[in-house]
């Protein structure tokens, strides 16, 4: 019996390893990617940092810019800092003031996104740069801070080679429609849920 079992998974493996071989023959075309992480789950902002270290071991040049995030310190932008001092082409600019209910001022809001638009927009046309990560954009859009028409255009003008990651929930169909590989987190447990606050290393 065990063997007739270790056969029919050695044939099952070896059908779905044929498979993967003619799909990876057929995906010829090489381009630089608009990702979108969304959803209402934790692990979009974890997921594009993951990217980001990924790209660094290739020897690719990383820029990040937070719309969101500011008003506490994170272990990203501690670990960030001390990558850039010792040589790693990465540099990240924190360019919101926490989360927005907090602020209770749109224009205040509105003025603090543009700015932040401004980096993004300097950093996606710098060709110095191989990957970009917009991260809590889709917050930004959501609020309409940034039109997102705005944000579609500069995406599609972008360097063929450049990856450009935008994170945040909620993100925009018309973000959706141009983005060429779009994952939603969906939360299943949270520890909020429990009474359980924030812990560092884990969502700062």
């Amino acid at each position: 019996m065990p063997e007739d079992i270790n056969e029919k998974h050695r044939q099952r493996m070896e059908r779905i390893n044929e498979i993967k071989d003619r799909q990876l023959a057929s995906a010829t075309e090489e381009k630089g990617l608009i990702i979108v992480h969304t959803g209402s789950g934790k692990g979009k902002s974890t997921a594009a940092f993951g990217m980001a270290m990924r790209s660094l071991g290739q020897g690719m040049k990383v820029g990040i810019v937070q719309f969101i995030k500011g008003a506490i310190a994170t272990g990203e932008a501690a670990m960030i800092e001390k990558l850039s001092e010792q040589g790693f082409p990465i540099e990240m600019h924190t360019m919101g003031e926490g989360f927005t209910w907090k602020t209770q001022d749109r224009e205040r809001d509105i003025a603090t996104a543009m700015r932040g638009w401004q980096k993004a927009t300097e950093l996606i046309r710098d060709p110095s740069f191989d990957l970009i990560i917009l991260d809590e954009l889709n917050i930004a859009t959501k609020y309409e801070y940034i039109p997102v028409d705005l944000v579609v255009d500069e995406l599609l003008d972008k360097r063929e080679m450049l990856h450009v990651v935008v994170t945040g929930r909620n993100a925009d169909e018309q973000l959706l429609e141009v983005a060429d590989l779009a994952s939603e987190m969906k939360v299943i447990k949270h520890p909020y849920s429990k009474g359980i606050k924030p812990q560092p290393g884990v969502e700062f």
